[in-house]
């Protein structure tokens, strides 16, 4: 457990971004300290639909990071440079940094982001944040995993960590993950293939990909409803209470909210739950 705790729970990793072009080709300056930003690189672009996609990026430095922290990136405009925290998809054990996006028609960076392609460069802080990492210290071993859309990309990285980890012997399955995903219709589940191999191999993950409109799309054969509609339905079912699960919540706030109000009264404490809002409602805080 000793490398698992280091890339789980204690950071370690590499990444880089990077500005883009104008329209015209000509990079604005940066205008950016040295010594807090990288220059990153996308090195490739995936599109799940009109406004939901994948890139990876070559950080343009060693950049450390715990499985379930945030980078910050930037893009440089002719009046300022505009910055937005992002949850990391990668693993720490992987070269390149990956994430997922969602397009905020009326946001600050996510429209001059989506307008990126492979080879442009973008701003990207040296330093990861935050503490939405995985919970090996409390003695719960049972990890309930809550998100909508791109609020997968914590759980992402988890989880490629663990597979690694689990690979390479260093993991025995000591710790199990269930994952309730939401969306409003499959094809905005960016990591569904990915998610449903792991869980059809290893012990440790158990995937749940739900949609919320399934009058829109016909051909969906699997779970409907909203995630917070099926809390309850899964922790009876998988046995999960709050004495031997930590919770946790990533994405859209109404789904956190309802969902933190559903496990508060089935015994889950503030403790015993994380929670990473994407945004604020009437006021984006990450587009």
């Amino acid at each position: 457990m000793a490398e698992l705790g280091r890339l789980l729970f204690a950071g370690e990793k590499h990444s880089q971004r990077s500005a883009r072009a104008t329209p015209q080709g000509e990079k604005p300056p940066m205008n950016t300290a040295q010594d807090k930003f990288f220059r990153a690189r996308i090195t490739q672009r995936a599109d799940f639909s009109e406004d939901l996609w994948m890139i990876r990026v070559d950080p343009g430095g060693e950049f450390h990071f715990i499985a379930g922290q945030y980078a910050t990136l930037g893009v440089q405009t002719p009046q300022k440079l505009v910055e937005r925290p992002y949850s990391i998809v990668s693993s720490p054990y992987e070269k390149e940094v990956e994430f997922f996006l969602e397009l905020v028609p009326h946001g600050e960076l996510t429209p001059l982001l989506y307008k990126l392609h492979v080879g442009d460069e973008f701003t990207f802080r040296k330093v990861a944040k935050g503490r939405f990492t995985l919970d090996i210290k409390s003695g719960r071993t049972n990890h309930l995993l809550l998100c909508t859309v791109t609020g997968i990309a914590p759980y992402v990285s988890y989880t490629r960590t663990l597979y690694k980890d689990w690979k390479d012997g260093k993991f025995a399955g000591e710790h199990k993950l269930f994952l309730i995903e939401g969306a409003s219709r499959s094809w905005e589940f960016g990591y569904h293939d990915e998610m449903m191999k792991y869980a059809a191999e290893v012990p440790w993950l158990i995937y749940i990909p739900t949609i919320s409109r399934p009058w829109e799309d016909p051909n969906w054969k699997g779970e409907t409803g909203r995630v917070d509609d099926l809390v309850r339905k899964y922790t009876d079912m998988w046995g999960l209470t709050g004495q031997n699960t930590t919770a946790y919540l990533c994405g859209h706030p109404t789904m956190i909210e309802n969902g933190k109000g559903i496990l508060y009264r089935r015994g889950w404490t503030k403790e015993a739950m994380k929670e990473e809002v994407y945004f604020i409602v009437a006021k984006e805080a990450k587009d």
